[in-house]
């Protein structure tokens, strides 16, 4: 997903949490007079629950607002009106709102948990993937072209290529900590995002270098976070060792 992509989810989200609870509230408007306050109020947290569950933490406290604002609107007296007339609507209002907001951070939290889990499992099998490969005796060539694939999938990148034993020119470089450094000459730049070009990921195996991926992100793509840039640095370690055991020629 690139960045604009991603500007483009968060403005639907928070779309969502001004129109959902609005609509939700609209459509219980016909049966208001049926329903109790408490009722109505754990139905639009219910809408509150469902757009925080989109993983947007101030989405789920602006639906939360949302909510309670609509509640007093279309669905305590008098209506139509941004105003309470009875006591006991006006604590279930402001009850709402604190459920509403703590449940909608609940739920941003559970799902960014989930997320997680998701991610590092996947993670675990790509490194677990290159190890019984190298276990079994697969071929150097084969390990480094797994590598490429498993790279392309974890950093989201629009390619990668694999250079033996050349290092030429001077491009940015995936550091075995995660972080992204350009070295040139004496100067020193260091990127919070991917920079124009390939990006360099060095292959090691027991202190030679064998050669480096090199890494073309899409267009606008944010940078991965930290643990999947680790991820990669030890699958490239993988790899290194790879072609360290085939015992292949070597630069430095």
């Amino acid at each position: 997903m690139s960045g604009y992509s991603y500007r483009l989810h968060d403005r639907a989200v928070l779309l969502a949490a001004l129109v959902v609870p609005f609509l939700v509230a609209l459509a219980l408007v016909p049966f208001r007079t049926d329903l109790s306050a408490t009722n109505e109020a754990l139905i639009m947290v219910v809408a509150v629950v469902a757009v925080a569950a989109l993983g947007a933490r101030a989405a789920g406290a602006l639906a939360a607002l949302s909510a309670a604002a609509w509640f007093d609107f279309f669905l305590t007296r008098p209506y139509q009106q941004f105003t309470i007339a009875d006591a006991d609507e006006v604590q279930t209002a402001v009850l709402l709102l604190i459920v509403g907001l703590i449940v909608s951070q609940l739920a941003v939290r559970v799902q960014r948990l989930r997320t997680v889990v998701v991610t590092d499992a996947a993670h675990l099998s790509s490194l677990q993937g290159t190890a019984r490969l190298v276990e079994d005796g697969g071929a150097p060539e084969a390990v480094v072209e797994y590598v490429r694939r498993e790279l392309v999938g974890l950093l989201g990148l629009r390619g990668c290529r694999f250079e033996y034993g050349r290092l030429l020119g001077h491009r940015p470089r995936l550091e075995h900590d995660g972080s992204l450094w350009l070295r040139s000459g004496g100067r020193i730049t260091e990127y919070a995002d991917w920079p124009d070009g390939e990006t360099e990921l060095r292959v090691v195996g027991g202190g030679h270098y064998y050669g480096r991926f090199l890494l073309d992100p899409l267009p606008d793509r944010p940078l991965p976070p930290e643990e999947a840039r680790l991820v990669a640095v030890a699958l490239a370690a993988q790899a290194g060792a790879a072609l360290d055991t085939a015992g292949l020629s070597h630069q430095g």
